[in-house]
């Protein structure tokens, strides 16, 4: 069995990329545990020179640390444990060490078409959706990445009609845009931005327009899996989102 692996992520759980590695986490069944920090009232010092010496990023980037015993304190990691950041990087490390979890296929077609949809996401998704949210852009530039990603889905399963990135099970190219859904999900509800009013629920419609039929099955699909539901409490995600864009300015 795999060694403990620690994940270390911001307090408040906003991070869409810690999200991604928490998800990958919770499929692959895995020996896991988080640890949160305050990074914006209590920076740790402990964790540039102990976890993350080369960037020394907290707020956003997550981290990891593997190898230590079950008992050892995630505040003082040894010298010697294997450490890792960037959550694409950690994604793959975390496939590689729960194969049987299907999170990369084994075959290399398949295996570059996960790493070609993650790719995709980080190019076409992560800026327009992050711009849209803190009312930078408007939500054109998202729509035109959502129909690349489109493109690029398989169809669905065809005796379940479950829905995937690649293939016919979970793979880190779903954990990579799964927090992206979820708060694509939460800005066309209530309307919480820094865009001007009214313009999440314009998106909102806009994704139920048939040429946007195969995204929106597949954001559905995501939006219930339980890894994103134990990932992403919409309501406690709300309120967050209420304190921080209440005010819109």
């Amino acid at each position: 069995m795999p060694g403990l692996l620690t994940l270390y992520q911001d307090l408040s759980g906003g991070s869409l990329y810690c999200h991604k590695v928490e998800v990958a986490l919770l499929e692959a069944n895995a020996n896991y545990r988080s640890h949160k920090i305050d990074v914006y009232h209590n920076k740790p010092e402990w964790y540039v020179t102990k976890v993350n010496p080369l960037t020394g990023k907290v707020c956003g980037s997550p981290a990891i640390t593997y190898g230590e015993p079950e008992d050892s304190n995630p505040e003082d990691p040894s010298p010697d444990a294997f450490k890792l950041i960037e959550s694409q990087v950690i994604l793959e490390f975390v496939a590689d060490l729960y194969p049987e979890s299907g999170l990369l296929p084994t075959d290399p077609t398949s295996r570059a078409r996960v790493r070609l949809f993650m790719d995709a996401v980080s190019r076409y998704i992560d800026s327009p959706a992050v711009m849209f949210v803190r009312g930078q852009d408007s939500y054109e530039p998202l729509l035109r990445g959502i129909e690349v990603i489109q493109g690029l889905l398989s169809n669905p399963v065809s005796d379940t009609g479950a829905c995937f990135a690649v293939g016919e099970r979970y793979t880190i190219a779903d954990a990579a845009i799964v927090p992206f859904i979820a708060r694509l999900e939460l800005a066309s509800k209530t309307d919480l931005g820094k865009f001007a009013p009214g313009m999440g629920i314009r998106l909102g419609e806009e994704l139920k327009a048939p040429r946007y039929e195969k995204f929106r099955k597949y954001m559905d699909c995501m939006l219930e899996r339980e890894s994103t539901k134990k990932t992403f409490d919409m309501e406690h995600m709300e309120n967050g989102w209420r304190r921080v864009f209440g005010g819109r300015n």
